[in-house]
């Protein structure tokens, strides 16, 4: 399968925009939040493992236990995070989006990928959401690595959640919630400096 590259001009145009709200960021003058949604379930993420040769190592899986996760993080990692057990709706994202245009300290700007849920919310949303400070600008189409929210779901998964936290549904969901809640406490992530790049 090929994999899908967004169109250039647009990506060069999208990036030295994103460019400039990073560098306003820096400054002080806006906040800049890459928004995200995710799901753990009791099937735990295992990159990779080290054993010896006559050593069996399992971990305990089953199917069920779903936690969505929605997520709207800094780079000086500030995090704004809420779970659900329900599906995950344009109307539940444009809740917890909502929710946070209410805690805004200064004009932010919300960075989205081009998932119908974050179009779908946007589109109903948005004049409201300017009235308290909040901008959204859309990452150009078929660019994961330019939205820092995918990190945090590769530390969650690969990183913080330990094998034990898998052993119940509820031990699970707990763990999820304690780890987000630590995001710019305990937890950080060390990321870069944004940096434009034209190509792909």
């Amino acid at each position: 399968m090929t994999k899908r590259k967004p169109n250039p001009d647009i990506y060069a145009v999208k990036s030295a925009c994103l460019a400039e709200l990073e560098a306003l960021s820096e400054q002080g003058a806006i906040d800049v939040f890459y928004g995200d949604e995710s799901g753990v379930s009791l099937l735990p993420n295992v990159p990779y493992a080290w054993q010896f040769a006559d050593e069996v190592v399992t971990l305990p899986s089953e199917r069920g236990g779903r936690l969505n996760c929605f997520a709207l993080l800094s780079r000086c990692n500030h995090c704004f995070a809420k779970t659900t057990q329900a599906k995950v709706s344009a109307d539940w994202v444009a809740e917890q989006i909502g929710q946070f245009s209410q805690t805004l300290c200064r004009l932010t700007v919300v960075v989205l990928d081009n998932a119908r849920v974050h179009t779908k919310a946007v589109k109903e949303h948005l004049a409201a959401w300017e009235q308290r400070g909040l901008f959204v600008f859309f990452l150009p189409t078929y660019s994961p690595h330019l939205n820092i929210a995918e990190i945090l779901w590769k530390k969650l998964k690969y990183e913080w959640l330990q094998p034990t936290d898998y052993l119940r549904e509820d031990i699970l969901h707990a763990a999820v919630r304690n780890r987000l809640e630590d995001v710019g406490k305990s937890l950080k992530i060390a990321f870069e400096p944004f940096r434009k790049t034209n190509t792909i």
